[in-house]
């Protein structure tokens, strides 16, 4: 592939990530994953997407940071860490075609998780008056890491989790983003253990993409307080979707 448009391809998945991951405090690799992972081999595309997503989540956690509830984070962090710990090795052995297809289910499915649950369940299920216990923490934790190491979304089970439990946007958001920067913190440390998986090219992408992720966080951080919570969601739901699909059929 052309150099140029190569770049295009980076930085044009990378801003989209930056917009959705600013916004909402998640699926940076959503969106920019249904387009790196036809530019790159999984190896490759997979880190630099947590490279990115952890500079996104550093700009936007500023927004949220008061509300953290370190004593739920702890347990979940433990589990994450451990379900990294497990899957990372496995993502050398996996077959790009096989690997898109499964990366493009899952993100169509979790769209559709969301998309339809406030028409299926008539009086959500809310955990958030109920203790949670150290161990359901750490299983959440556990679940979220694994998942999250072989698609660079950790986030994507948090979520779940959060509106399971009925948690307002910046409490999901306060719980959901220092699970994001510190499992992919310790995913990337993992990586770097796999022969060949983190090269020269990586860092030179990454220098190429973070002006491209600095301006769609921004943008989408300017979004948060300005545009309706639930119509912006939906229409970034509907354009994960639509990438899951084309992932699939494609």
């Amino acid at each position: 592939m052309q150099v140029p448009v190569e770049l295009t391809m980076l930085s044009t998945a990378v801003f989209l990530g930056g917009v959705v991951s600013g916004f909402s405090g998640f699926a940076f690799s959503a969106a920019a994953g249904a387009i790196l992972l036809h530019v790159f081999e999984p190896i490759a595309a997979i880190p630099l997407m947590m490279f990115c997503s952890i500079a996104s989540q550093a700009m936007s956690l500023v927004k949220v940071y008061r509300f953290i509830l370190w004593r739920e984070v702890a347990p979940l962090l433990i589990g994450g860490m451990a379900g990294a710990a497990v899957a990372v090795p496995f993502m050398a052995s996996i077959h790009p075609h096989s690997f898109r297809i499964a990366f493009g289910v899952f993100l169509a499915s979790y769209a559709l998780y969301m998309l339809t649950r406030h028409l299926l369940i008539r009086r959500p299920l809310t955990l958030a008056a109920a203790a949670i216990s150290s161990p359901t923490l750490s299983a959440v934790g556990f679940t979220a890491g694994a998942v999250g190491s072989l698609t660079a979304m950790p986030g994507a089970v948090m979520v779940v989790w959060s509106e399971l439990r009925g948690l307002s946007k910046e409490n999901q958001r306060a719980l959901v983003q220092p699970f994001i920067i510190a499992i992919q913190t310790f995913a990337i440390g993992l990586y770097c253990l796999q022969p060949h998986a983190i090269g020269l090219d990586l860092f030179r992408h990454l220098v190429l993409a973070l002006p491209a992720v600095a301006l769609g966080t921004f943008i989408g951080m300017s979004m948060f307080s300005k545009v309706n919570d639930q119509m912006f969601r939906c229409s970034a739901l509907v354009i994960i979707l639509v990438s899951g699909c084309l992932m699939v059929f494609a």
